[in-house]
């Protein structure tokens, strides 16, 4: 019963005692069912486990018979790289060819194409239209060079950063940088500035180079007005480069006309500035006198005043010109009308002036007066010459009344600060140094100049080093017969 249930088995040929390659090709191309004696039949699962592992065999076998094939062919081909299997990413890295299937497989821009290539030679790109729908497109950046306009007219529009739009002859738009006019807070506010600085270093151009980074507009004119108002306040250096300023500015940014401008609203506003300063009627004139001379201002500047004036500061002020102009007719500039500031004066010349203020102040016996006197000449490191004239004149002159009033002066301009501790020391240093030459003509020069240095240093002019050091008389000897008995020094 068993044995008529199991299947026979099938009948092979005379030599076939296995599956061989052949018969795997064969077995491939069958179906899951086979023949029995009864007809087609289903695998079992036993059965069909086991094709699957032979399908999986024979798929391992292929795989080696064809890198078996492979193997030969580089065997055949030495030095040489292996291609690339096709859809590796390997093989794409360095690809030029399209990848999306069209085209005549050329690679692509002509070979110039991908990162980093800066395209095929001798390739010159021309300019390229922006995109207006671009989101990054730029509509004030990016805009087309146009031939330059002298003075274009402002359009309508105008952009934040100080473009404004304008249309040029030929009708094309071009945006063209236009500095706005300074309003008249803003002018001061930024003119002002200019000006004080420019008293400390006295450089025209540095003043031009910044004016014309200003645009003044129709407020041109209030420029030489501002710089005289500063002028009038400041000290007589500043008022010299004020003057030199407006001649410059005549000869490059202004005209005559404009001067003539600034000089009128002065006179009209003198009312005012004599309140700050009492003596501003006569430094215009001198201002106007100047100007004149310079060719700043018209030559018949003052004829236009005639009979029109009825302020008497103006008068004043118009006068004082005249007067300055009739006496120096013959001269073409009017150079020292404010003296020469400073340490620009000739080193005799500050001699001279500190001689005259010290024999005035002998004769008037005023501080004040010879204080201020000594500020107007502006040299303070040359203040040692005035310590050294006094001390000088008060060896040179008779009597205990120079020594007083000598001693009185330097103790004030010591408080004051107007002449240092060096300047004192060195002053003084000087008078030691010549002591020898100067009592040549001064015999009792040493008894003299140690009773002003005593004196002084109980007043507190002077340091105790300083007196110390003051030079004593030399060793005293006694004469022979024939000298009548005299000590001589």
């Amino acid at each position: 019963m068993a044995a008529s249930a199991a299947a026979p088995p099938a009948e092979r040929g005379p030599f076939a005692t296995g599956p061989g390659p052949a018969g795997a090709e064969e077995e491939e191309d069958g179906d899951e069912e086979l023949l029995g004696a009864g007809g087609p039949r289903a695998w079992t699962p036993q059965e069909k486990l086991l094709h699957e592992a032979r399908l999986k065999a024979k798929a391992k076998r292929r795989l080696r018979r064809t890198s078996s094939r492979d193997s030969a062919r580089e065997s055949l081909c030495e030095g040489t790289e292996p291609a690339p299997e096709p859809g590796s990413p390997k093989g794409r890295a360095h690809d030029r060819r399209s990848r999306t299937g069209k085209g005549r497989g050329l690679p692509k821009k002509g070979g110039a194409g991908g990162k980093g290539v800066w395209g095929a030679p001798g390739v010159v790109y021309g300019y390229q239209e922006p995109d207006a729908r671009d989101p990054n497109y730029d509509e004030v950046a990016q805009v087309r060079p146009g031939p330059p306009s002298p003075q274009p007219p402002r359009g309508s529009g105008s952009s934040a950063g100080g473009g404004d739009i304008v249309l040029s002859p030929q009708g094309d738009t071009v945006y063209a940088t236009v500095v706005p006019e300074l309003e008249e807070g803003e002018l001061e506010k930024n003119v002002q500035p200019m000006v004080l600085e420019y008293f400390e270093h006295g450089d025209t151009r540095e003043v031009m180079e910044l004016l014309r980074g200003l645009n003044l507009g129709a407020r041109r004119a209030a420029v030489p007005a501002l710089a005289v108002a500063l002028a009038l306040e400041g000290k007589a250096s500043h008022r010299e480069l004020t003057s030199r300023l407006l001649a410059e500015l005549v000869a490059r940014a202004l005209a005559p006309e404009d001067i003539a401008w600034a000089f009128d609203k002065m006179l009209r506003d003198l009312p005012d500035l004599i309140l700050d300063t009492p003596e501003a009627p006569q430094m215009l004139g001198q201002f106007i006198a100047r100007a004149v001379a310079d060719h700043a201002l018209p030559q018949d500047f003052l004829e236009r005043y005639k009979g029109r004036v009825g302020c008497e500061h103006a008068r004043a002020a118009l006068d004082r010109a005249a007067v300055l102009l009739r006496i120096k007719c013959d001269v073409n500039r009017l150079d020292n009308v404010w003296g020469v500031g400073g340490g620009q004066r000739p080193v005799k010349h500050l001699v001279k002036e500190m001689n005259l203020l010290l024999r005035e102040y002998l004769l008037s016996g005023e501080v004040s007066e010879a204080e201020q006197c000594l500020r107007e000449l502006e040299v303070p490191h040359f203040h040692h010459e005035l310590v050294y004239e006094a001390v000088l004149m008060v060896l040179e002159g008779s009597g205990e009344g120079p020594v007083e009033k000598m001693v009185t002066l330097l103790k004030v301009l010591w408080e004051s600060g107007l002449v240092t501790l060096d300047q004192m020391n060195r002053g003084f240093q000087r008078v030691y140094e010549e002591l020898g030459d100067i009592s040549l003509d001064v015999p009792l020069a040493h008894g003299l100049l140690e009773r002003l240095v005593e004196l002084c240093c109980e007043r507190g002019v002077i340091t105790r080093a300083l007196r110390d050091a003051c030079p004593a008389r030399g060793r005293k000897r006694f004469v022979s017969e024939g000298d009548g008995g005299q000590v001589k020094p």
